[in-house]
């Protein structure tokens, strides 16, 4: 490690000492450079105001600026803003408002006489180069900015870097030339035309110069122009992301931004070798020039300005001979008018006006087709539709009127209809011959549309030999009988391929009755027909479906009638009687697989029983049948209800396909008044003893055939001289939006209530049914004797 020598290290300090205060001077120096020079322009204001001469109004500058207690330099400030009227004076007069209203606030920006030293630095640049220099060291630094861009916009919206401060050499290369429609931060400012903010460029995604050293920086981009064009964008770079920025400090960055407007406008080299007011009438002359060459309607737009500088409106400087006024005005009296006293209702939100604003503001063309242009006739809007076009050349506005064809966009129309509903015409002249195909017919036969088309006399040549007949008639019809006639055939193409094509044609007559010619129309029908190809399989398959399905369901329904008639008569055995209801379900597709059984065993028993298989159909009342005459035969061996049930389920589960059903069983002893009985998933019987009706509770008992060994619980219950039993199927009452215990308890209402005989009852319980599930219903009353 070499040790720095003491007396070199003393050196180097002097001499950066010595750097920094040279440096200082020259801003001094400069400073006051500028402030003379602001001076000496108030100076020359209060010569020609007072009539004095200089050195009378070095005077009075001194004697004024001692009366005001201020400095001479902030009192010429205020004599030139006076005197300018321009935007550095505006914003010197929001300040003071500002000032005004609230002191605190008056001193967060730069004062305006900041502004007016930039302007002079400005002024004093040799180049854009120099002009970006000066904004970035005596304005924008002191705001927190690193860097400053400006861009020139090219004719064709490309944009130019004129100049910067702030940023590297390599960007400045890099971003030398921005093509046109290349999405940046300066041609957000181009496309809005008003000052744009990016807080931060890492959250916007959106290039532009210098983004790689601060990806995180924020910017500001103010669009520079004059007189309503847009001559380039004022771009200022911050490392960070960009504070809030007060109203103020926005309004002085605009200002900038015009003053920057001013040195693109002086520095943009001029086309031609003319004073600026000669260049633009020889401009506007070659424009006129070229408008008068052009087939389409054109207007020849030149700007009206304000006083302040701003765009008011486009003077009509010229219509071409080829442009129709609307309200079918001379075009004597539409030139030379404003664009808007002609065309008032071009100035409404989006409208024609706008477009005209954007191109001349921005140099970028735009097309707009079917666009409206209204003139106001007696108060009476008259609307033309067009296609629009325009452009910029030099401060002229170019713009092309091109008033719809409705012929034409009919044409079109009718060409597209032709296309997507694949239809062809033509048009055959019987007296010379000549046949006229659109491109589609051609299209429709294979044929190239250079080649010649197809006479009708030999259309049968190109049929298929099952469809010569047909077609033979058809031409019969139209060619001899001269009527209107149409036929489908099946058409043999060169390309091997059979299409399907439906031909409808009329014969044209002269005053004499006298064939002329024949016009008509192909389509191509050959996925109709294929289509109905299909629909007739499917509707014979359906049909056969139909006709099967009905010979199941009536096959089903006799079964089911066989067994358990709609209305059997009442059963009368010893100690009880036995009354029943069915009611089928009322479509006969679905004939399910409820049943209901009663018979006397050989031991004087009575075996009572209610079911209900899974599903509808032929395999539900089939299922049925087994399981009511499996339990008949099962029961004569003496055993009880639970003991049954096990059985039956065994029956369910091994001796049938897959099915599942509920049932009630019950063993009535008349000796002793006794009822035994279980259940298998199905719902409890009703017991009504007097004006009371209760169910039963529940026991445990799973539905049957769903497991091959189950054992069921069996209850047993004391019933009285009259008391009613009542056993059904969940068809009484199943309800989609009820539940279960609910419509229970609705059941066991209306078997409360009296009626005078068991038929009664029953009939009342079907009759205020609450279910809706539209399937089978049984219904056994037991009443003891």
């Amino acid at each position: 490690m070499v040790a720095s020598h003491p007396a070199r290290t003393g050196e180097v300090g002097r001499l950066a000492a010595t750097v920094e205060r040279l440096r200082q001077e020259a801003l001094q120096a400069q400073e006051a450079a500028d402030g003379r020079a602001l001076i000496e322009l108030a100076k020359g204001v209060l010569v020609g105001r007072l009539g004095c001469g200089p050195g009378e109004a070095s005077r009075q500058l001194a004697k004024l600026a001692e009366q005001a207690n201020t400095t001479a330099l902030a009192l010429a400030i205020d004599i030139i803003n006076q005197a300018s009227r321009d935007r550095v004076s505006e914003l010197a007069q929001e300040f003071l408002n500002a000032a005004d209203a609230e002191p605190s606030t008056a001193g967060e920006t730069a004062p305006p006489v900041q502004l007016r030293a930039v302007e002079s630095r400005m002024l004093a640049a040799t180049d854009t180069q120099a002009v970006a220099t000066a904004l970035l060291d005596n304005a924008l630094a002191a705001l927190g900015a690193n860097g400053v861009a400006i861009w020139s916009v090219g004719p064709d919206s490309s944009l130019t870097l004129a100049g910067q401060a702030g940023f590297t050499a390599e960007d400045a290369d890099r971003w030398r030339y921005v093509p046109p429609e290349v999405a940046t931060c300066a041609r957000l400012a181009v496309t809005s035309r008003e000052l744009t903010v990016v807080d931060c460029l890492s959250d916007s995604g959106i290039p532009t110069i210098g983004r790689r050293r601060h990806p995180d920086g924020g910017r500001v981009m103010v669009p520079a122009g004059t007189g309503g064009r847009i001559l380039g964008v004022l771009e200022m770079s911050w490392p960070g992301s960009l504070p809030a920025q007060s109203t103020p400090l926005l309004r002085q960055l605009e200002a900038l931004a015009e003053l920057c407007a001013h040195t693109l406008e002086e520095q943009r080299p001029s086309p031609v070798l003319l004073p600026p007011d000669a260049a633009h009438h020889a401009g506007v002359a070659e424009l006129t020039d070229l408008a008068q060459q052009l087939d389409d309607p054109v207007l020849v737009l030149t700007p009206s300005l304000e006083p302040t500088g701003q765009l008011a409106d486009f003077r009509i400087h010229h219509a071409n001979v080829r442009f129709a006024d609307p309200a079918g005005r001379p075009s004597s009296m539409v030139t030379g008018t404003r664009f808007l006293e002609a065309y008032p209702m071009a100035a409404e939100d989006n409208g024609l006006f706008s477009m005209l604003e954007r191109v001349y503001a921005t140099g970028e063309p735009c097309q707009a087709p079917r666009t409206a242009l209204t003139a106001i006739v007696d108060e009476v809007p008259l609307t033309t539709v067009a296609d629009v076009k325009i452009s910029r050349h030099g401060t002229a506005l170019l713009l092309i009127w091109k008033i719809e064809d409705e012929t034409a966009r009919l044409a079109a129309l009718l060409q597209h209809a032709q296309r997507l509903g694949r239809v062809g015409g033509f048009e055959e002249n019987s007296t010379t011959g000549e046949i006229s195909w659109n491109g589609q017919l051609f299209a429709l036969f294979g044929m190239p549309p250079t080649s010649s088309p197809v006479p009708l006399r030999e259309l049968t040549s190109r049929v298929h030999p099952h469809d010569v007949n047909s077609v033979g008639r058809f031409l019969r019809t139209l060619l001899h009988n001269l009527r209107e006639s149409s036929v489908d055939f099946r058409l043999n193409r060169a390309d091997g391929i059979v299409r399907h094509i439906r031909m409808v044609a009329e014969p044209v007559l002269d005053n004499h009755g006298h064939l002329l010619s024949v016009r008509g129309a192909c389509q191509d029908i050959s996925s109709q027909h294929w289509t109905e190809v299909a629909l007739a399989a499917t509707r014979d398959q359906l049909a056969d479906s139909e006709a099967e399905s009905a010979d199941r369901t009536k096959l089903a329904l006799q079964l089911q009638q066989a067994i358990m008639p709609p209305a059997p008569a009442p059963l009368e055995v010893p100690g009880i009687r036995i009354a029943v209801r069915y009611r089928p379900a009322e479509s006969q597709s679905l004939v399910g697989g409820d049943w209901y059984d009663s018979v006397v065993l050989p031991d004087n028993k009575i075996l009572i029983s209610v079911g209900d298989v899974a599903g509808h159909g032929i395999q539900a009342a089939t299922g049925m049948v087994i399981l009511r005459n499996a339990l008949r035969g099962l029961a004569v061996t003496g055993a009880g209800p639970g003991q049954l049930l096990t059985w039956l389920n065994r029956v369910a589960h091994h001796l049938t396909s897959n099915l599942t059903a509920t049932a009630v069983c019950g063993i009535y002893d008349p000796a002793d008044r006794t009822l035994r009985w279980a259940r298998a998933g199905h719902l409890p019987p009703v017991l009504v003893r007097r004006t009371h009706a209760r169910p039963f509770p529940l026991t445990a008992g799973l539905l049957l055939g769903a497991l091959p060994d189950v054992n069921y619980e069996e209850e047993e219950v004391q019933l009285e001289t009259e008391d009613i039993l009542l056993m059904y199927t969940d068809g009484l009452v199943e309800r989609r939006d009820v539940s279960v215990t609910d419509s229970l308890s609705q059941l066991v209402a209306v078997a409360s209530r009296p009626t005078d005989s068991l038929e009664s009852r029953l009939d009342n319980l079907l009759t205020y049914s609450a279910s809706d599930t539209d399937d089978d219903t049984c219904l056994i009353g037991i009443q003891v004797r």
